[in-house]
């Protein structure tokens, strides 16, 4: 019956307790789940008992290091999956995790969604840009749309942006210049020449 050799402190992670067996891999457990268990040196465990403890192990080992990255800075729930599976982590066990982190509100794509369509907005981004972001950062598809539509209409970001880099609108190469950093920034060609034809509108009242 697997038996318990000794129980460390961890030297790198606080709160985590390691558990050495005699002819099986450690285990790694918070203090509270050892308390919890009860667990002591010299105490053996039946087969099944030290396959649920090393299960709880890997468990415990997914939330702490889901609750570590999620702490640094905001994630998606994919981003995070994947950041977990980088680690080692086990997937079923990376996947409770997220569940876990996912009811008590620290991991939220919606809130997130919105939060990455909000900050590249105001760097003035358009919607395409937005989009790839989107993706880039593993939010779900059916997200995009909540996150674009609470988003200011794009125009007063367009005719800003023509108004620093558009200096005469009879010169082709600098219109074509302008048109095409527009494009890069993710608007559409539709926005991009509403958005000249008010530039060249309004320099015409003047």
């Amino acid at each position: 019956m697997p038996r318990i050799l000794r129980l460390e402190a961890s030297k790198h992670v606080k709160g985590r307790v390691l558990v050495f067996f005699q002819d099986k891999e450690l285990v790694k457990l918070t203090e509270d789940e050892v308390l919890l268990r009860g667990l002591f040196a010299g105490q053996e465990l039946s087969e099944e008992e030290y396959a649920a403890l090393v299960q709880d192990g890997k468990l415990s080992s997914a939330k702490s290091a889901a609750a570590r990255l999620c702490s640094s800075k905001l994630l998606s729930r994919g981003e995070l999956l994947q950041k977990l599976r980088d680690k080692g982590e086990d997937p079923a066990c990376a996947q409770q995790a997220a569940d876990w982190l996912e009811e008590l509100g620290v991991l939220d794509d919606s809130r997130y969604a919105a939060s990455v369509a909000r900050h590249y907005a105001a760097r003035g981004y358009g919607r395409k840009k937005l989009e790839q972001e989107f993706f880039r950062r593993k939010i779900p598809r059916e997200l995009w749309p909540q996150a674009l539509e609470e988003l200011p209409d794009s125009a007063g970001t367009i005719d800003r942006l023509i108004a620093q880099r558009l200096s005469d609108p009879t010169d082709p190469k600098e219109l074509n210049r302008v048109q095409n950093f527009l494009l890069r920034r993710g608007f559409s060609w539709g926005e991009v020449r509403e958005g000249l034809e008010r530039y060249l509108a309004e320099r015409g009242k003047e």
